[in-house]
């Protein structure tokens, strides 16, 4: 019987095939933009392989794609057809695709911790949990899948440094922003391709307040994600919000040109990337030219997609960036009709946070700012719902913000600065230090908008 790299058994008989397998694991776990490439390989040497046909429909998935779904339906059929073959591990890798694709991404995770249960040293198993859990907001339970496995890893398992990327990742996450910093540089010490470990440093500078350290930190090190796909173009995003925060404008719309949409795709992901950071542009006064159009017509064609709410709201910071109402009240409503449905767990993530956010971006977008703070500012409790990190949701805490400065409500957002504020360690950013600013100046002059609204 064959083991990977990671020394688990598997159900393959051919030594071309193990070495594709292999690849693709290690390029799951440094978002290597050849693992599509093996992977084709390894299933047209291998289509009976279950394994790689579930990996495969778990990885569309991730992808937050309607169009995508029978892809990802065709690989389960396939990984179906091929159980009898497939060992006891793999076989929960097909079940927890069958669990995602019947709406349930909370038991593909339960399935993959199972896996990890009885083979902790299973790095996909490990990375599919986190990535599931990331893309569902649920960072207490990504810290406490990587520490369970955490004691099974040598130091000469090849998956340990990605291992301790993860690690550092959900660390910052909950909060634990000294040992996250510790723990991803020693990842990537320990595997110098470890994007999501170097990135989780850079999330440590964001929520500590400290860009002109993270700044150094990225500069000079970006062998370490140009091996990348599409990820590169969100740790470029975070280069970008670190001169942002510097004041730096020129050098963050460069990076938005020449790094962040150097290809204009409509991944979800990059789109994300895109939207946040004019958005938060804006919110200073930056001039950011016709950079809303190019984002806009591409949102307009994903209105009715429906996969990931954290996709749908950054879809409607385009729409409403760019001034698009139509559509804009399209995805609003479409959001509440899959909210009405509640036929999945990413239905009920469109009735909450989704509802309430989505009514905020539009009303935000409409100028009416009393309206858009009572519902971005009643969400913000479930907001963590909505999926992703700390630094990618802020960016709906600044319109947050901003909507309430432009009512006039100056005392809740103090409130919500103070929040803000404590959850970052007692850290500010120049963002909070200017609204804060604006605050004291607003209070001096009864009645005036501390921020123009346009």
């Amino acid at each position: 019987m064959m083991q990977d790299i990671f020394g688990q058994d598997t159900s393959l008989t051919n030594a071309a095939a193990l070495e594709n397998w292999n690849a693709v694991e290690m390029g799951v776990l440094s978002h290597a933009a050849a693992a599509p490439t093996h992977l084709g390989a390894l299933l047209e040497a291998a289509p009976e392989f279950a394994l790689a046909q579930a990996a495969k429909g778990m990885f569309v998935l991730l992808l937050g794609r309607a169009e995508l779904m029978q892809a990802a339906h065709d690989a389960y059929a396939a990984a179906k057809a091929a159980e009898d073959g497939a060992l006891p591990r793999e076989r929960h890798y097909i079940s927890a695709l069958g669990a995602w694709l019947d709406g349930r991404p909370s038991a593909a995770i339960a399935e993959m911790e199972t896996v990890l249960r009885n083979h902790p040293e299973d790095a996909l198993a490990m990375k599919l949990s986190h990535a599931i859990r990331f893309i569902l907001g649920d960072s207490a339970g990504m810290r406490r899948s990587i520490e369970r496995v955490l004691p099974a890893y040598a130091p000469d398992h090849a998956g340990r440094g990605y291992l301790l990327g993860c690690h550092a990742f959900s660390l910052e996450e909950t909060g634990a922003y000294d040992l996250a910093d510790a723990t991803g540089r020693q990842a990537l010490w320990m595997a110098p391709d470890d994007a999501w470990g170097l990135h989780a440093v850079a999330h440590v500078h964001d929520m500590t307040g400290n860009s002109r350290a993270g700044l150094d930190w990225l500069t000079g090190r970006e062998e370490a994600w140009a091996h990348c796909n599409n990820f590169r173009y969100h740790v470029w995003w975070h280069k970008a919000l670190m001169h942002l925060d510097q004041g730096q404008s020129e050098q963050v719309l460069a990076l938005y040109d020449h790094e962040i949409r150097k290809d204009k795709t409509d991944d979800y992901r990059d789109i994300s990337n895109a939207t946040s950071l004019l958005m938060r542009l804006e919110l200073e006064g930056v001039a950011i030219g016709d950079r809303w159009e190019e984002l806009a017509e591409l949102c307009a064609n994903r209105t009715e997609d429906g996969c990931l709410i954290f996709a749908d709201l950054h879809y409607l910071l385009a729409l409403v960036g760019d001034d698009r109402k139509l559509e804009a009240d399209q995805l609003v409503q479409r959001i509440h009709a899959d909210a009405r449905r509640g036929a999945s767990e990413s239905d009920a993530r469109m009735a909450t946070p989704g509802c309430g956010l989505a009514l905020g971006l539009e009303a935000f977008g409409e100028g009416n700012y009393s309206e858009a703070f009572g519902y971005l500012a009643t969400g913000r409790s479930s907001l963590q719902l909505a999926g992703g990190s700390h630094a990618q949701r802020d960016v709906f805490e600044r319109v947050t913000i901003d909507a309430g400065l432009r009512a006039g409500r100056l005392d809740a957002v103090e409130a919500i600065l103070n929040e803000r504020r404590a959850q970052r360690g007692g850290a500010e950013d120049s963002y909070a230090q200017a609204r804060r600013a604006l605050i004291t100046a607003g209070r001096g002059a009864p009645g005036a908008q501390s921020v123009p609204a346009e």
